[in-house]
């Protein structure tokens, strides 16, 4: 392995860590590093299939975690997905120009960013309430469409709007988005290969093996010994290492 490849497989895994803390595939942890790299040349067609990929496993292994510590709630869950996945596919159908997927990709992050950091209310699950049916289908069709777009899971959006409006403790918010992500991600890669832009992945097997040990890691802790406020605060930081990554 050469020394360039090494520290992309590093990477990865570290950010594997941090993003499947919070019940994150890392997508958008996976474009900044691989967008960074000599793969950038591969374009965002490329970029967004290799995440998508990469966010099945991580996610996956979040879930697995989180579920099995009693942190799903279906009920919270079900009408996200029931629109996200229809409209993930529609995006992946969509070809855009490279620096309007730039622009995209940096106004969500920021958002995301944004909100979180000016909303100090912790959440207790006593003050927890359902959302209302028709705004968590709006949500999940917007989000789902961006994720189709840009290459994401949408736990980078979900996450936030489920904790700032008190739908979900952090711990309940990462449970849904991990399978958000991985029904998505594989909604993406679906709609890809249905508009025949599936690409090859040729290079996906250190990426994989790496994201899988940093998704195992990162997924036991957060399901396991994470608390609410240190993993909002990771929350917060997997924000910003995105957010800054495209604006440089």
């Amino acid at each position: 392995m050469d020394t360039g490849l090494m520290y992309i497989v590093f990477a990865l895994f570290f950010m594997a860590i941090i993003y499947s803390s919070v019940g994150h595939g890392g997508a958008s942890g996976y474009l900044a590093v691989l967008s960074l790299s000599s793969y950038a040349s591969e374009g965002h067609i490329w970029l967004k299939q290799h995440a998508w990929g990469l966010n099945l496993i991580v996610a996956g292994l979040a879930f697995y975690y989180y579920y099995r510590e009693g942190y799903h709630n279906k009920k919270l869950t079900i009408p996200f997905i029931f629109t996200s996945i229809p409209f993930t596919i529609l995006g992946s159908y969509l070809t855009i120009n490279g620096d309007i997927y730039d622009i995209l990709l940096t106004l969500f992050l920021l958002f995301a960013v944004i909100k979180l950091f000016f909303d100090n209310d912790y959440v207790d699950e006593t003050d927890l309430k359902m959302p209302p049916l028709k705004d968590a289908l709006l949500i999940g069709a917007i989000i789902g469409l961006v994720c189709g777009i840009v290459g994401i899971g949408g736990g980078i959006l979900l996450t936030p709007i489920l904790v700032i409006k008190k739908w979900a403790t952090v711990k309940n918010a990462a449970a849904t988005s991990a399978i958000f992500i991985w029904l998505n991600s594989i909604s993406g890669l679906m709609g890809a290969a249905l508009s025949q832009q599936l690409v090859e992945f040729n290079s996906f097997l250190p990426f994989a093996v790496a994201v899988m040990f940093g998704g195992y890691i990162g997924s036991r802790y957060g399901s396991k010994m994470g608390n609410e406020r240190t993993l909002r605060s990771i929350v917060s930081l997997v924000l910003v290492i995105a957010a800054i990554k495209i604006i440089i």
